[in-house]
């Protein structure tokens, strides 16, 4: 692979250093096993190092463009290894106010803007947690999380590379005539056009005049500023399966369904004083970052890592806003077949292709500051980020230390809340990051997503059961 020793910043890449659009990726992997710090460091020496992102600092060239340049990293300045009392009453949130306090403080720019937290203390769910901080003009967060998979190994097999599902593409209809086939094509593309042009049109209105509904979910002004609290949930990947199987669905339509109807038990709490028509009258959508261009494949990016790749890297990502119907169902099952009408119809939308040229044709012409303003004020009308990363379908292990879990998140975009599911294995962790001036009980939350991806269950199972009989 080529040096980038003197590569451009990408739009996104630009945005993200803006001092109003300050974002991070943060990615916590419980260890089954206590983590030995110089095993860490050889490993990080043999594959992330040898990626010229994380070797690289930001510097301002000629004619004030800033720049990627390469420079020699010294481990001891990014690996950090706290002493701990191992006697700590309440580990679990010593973790979760560790990792708080470690966003108050940005990365220093004057070295390759990443950190690797390394906690020897025994969890409820882990021996001990590695905590990877990486500032988010390096990459979009599905590429980074995918690089830092691509640095395990599969536990039963040390030299192989993790399985990561791929999502298939729609299979093509049966071509009965030439003529009924071209009318399809024409009236796909006419769809194509049309929603296209709605959404684009809202994104503009959003810009100018469109706020979802203030609710407890909402933040106000200046909410990118406050500290956050990563929390987190593992739910079965197997009882998410069994839905989308029976539903006839993906995986992503259940766990949007799973946070529509989580969403409203939440709210629905909040206004159980309120009339129901109040319910019925909230405007909540959710921003989605989505890649316009493949993501790297695990093996590529492994390449990328032993400089063998010419794979393209940076950020390439588009938004979409997503609606989510706030109303309580009769039928659980309900709030899955809404998500995935809404996610189909947005399917059929070139959206995240339009946002991301628009951002960009705004960059050049008006500069960061104008770009990063339009793109702060699209996320803060929206209630929420929401993300979906496949992750590895086996155990795999960092560096020979086997992974209980993988919660990734970010921070510094203006929401009080985001959403992610992270796949692994056969869990799947739900993580939340919140501002707790706004959402104070997070732990709440995970309580309704989990409990309404249990009826949602259970109502796949009775139906199953009468179907049969």
């Amino acid at each position: 692979m080529a040096s980038i020793g003197d590569e451009r910043l990408s739009p996104a890449a630009q945005l993200f250093n803006a001092p109003s659009f300050n974002c991070y990726v943060i990615a916590i992997m419980g260890c089954k096993t206590s983590i030995n710090p110089q095993v860490i460091k050889r490993g990080l020496c043999q594959t992330l190092l040898k990626h010229p992102r994380f070797t690289s600092i930001l510097q301002v060239k000629k004619g004030r463009k800033t720049r990627w340049t390469q420079t020699t990293v010294d481990l001891d300045n990014h690996v950090i290894v706290p002493e701990i009392d191992s006697k700590i009453e309440f580990p679990d949130r010593f973790i979760e106010d560790y990792i708080s306090n470690v966003t108050k403080t940005p990365l220093d720019l004057s070295k390759p803007l990443w950190e690797l937290h390394l906690l020897n203390i025994k969890t409820s769910d882990a021996e001990a947690v590695a905590i990877f901080r990486i500032h988010h003009s390096m990459g979009d967060g599905a590429s980074l999380m995918s690089l830092l998979l691509a640095a395990t190994r599969k536990t039963s097999d040390p030299n192989a590379l993790p399985t990561v599902p791929t999502q298939k593409r729609a299979s093509s209809h049966h071509r009965s005539s030439s003529f009924w086939w071209l009318f399809l094509a024409v009236w796909w593309w006419l769809g194509l056009i049309w929603h296209t042009v709605v959404d684009m049109v809202l994104f503009v209105l959003t810009i100018l005049f469109i706020k979802d509904t203030h609710t407890p979910l909402k933040g106000a002004p200046g909410v990118e500023l406050n500290t956050k609290r990563f929390v987190y949930r593992t739910v079965s990947m197997d009882d998410i399966k069994l839905v989308k199987k029976e539903m006839k669905t993906t995986v992503n339509d259940v766990l949007l369904g799973v946070t529509q109807a989580g969403l409203t038990r939440y709210l629905n709490r909040e206004y159980e004083q309120s009339p129901i028509s109040v319910l019925k009258n909230i405007r909540l959508r959710a921003a989605i970052l989505v890649n316009i261009r493949p993501v790297a494949g695990i093996q590529d990016l492994a390449d990328m890592m032993a400089e063998k790749s010419k794979a393209i890297w940076g950020n390439w990502m588009g938004y979409i806003m997503l609606p989510f119907s706030i109303a309580l169902n009769e039928d659980p099952l309900d709030d899955v077949r809404q998500a995935k009408a809404t996610i189909d119809r947005k399917k059929h939308s070139l959206e995240a292709i339009c946002s991301y040229a628009c951002a960009k044709l705004v960059l050049n012409l008006f500069g960061v500051k104008v770009t990063a303003a339009i793109t702060r004020r699209v996320l803060f009308n929206t209630t929420l980020a929401f993300s979906n990363v496949l992750g590895p379908v086996e155990e795999v292990s960092f560096y020979g230390h086997p992974v209980a879990y993988i919660a990734p998140s970010v921070y510094g975009h203006p929401h009080a809340l985001t959403i992610h599911f992270q796949s692994y294995a056969n869990k799947m962790t739900i993580s939340l990051s919140v501002d707790p001036s706004v959402i104070p009980d997070p732990y709440l939350l995970c309580d309704d997503l989990e409990e309404s991806l249990k009826l949602i269950l259970d109502a796949v199972q009775k139906k199953h059961i009468d179907h049969v009989i």
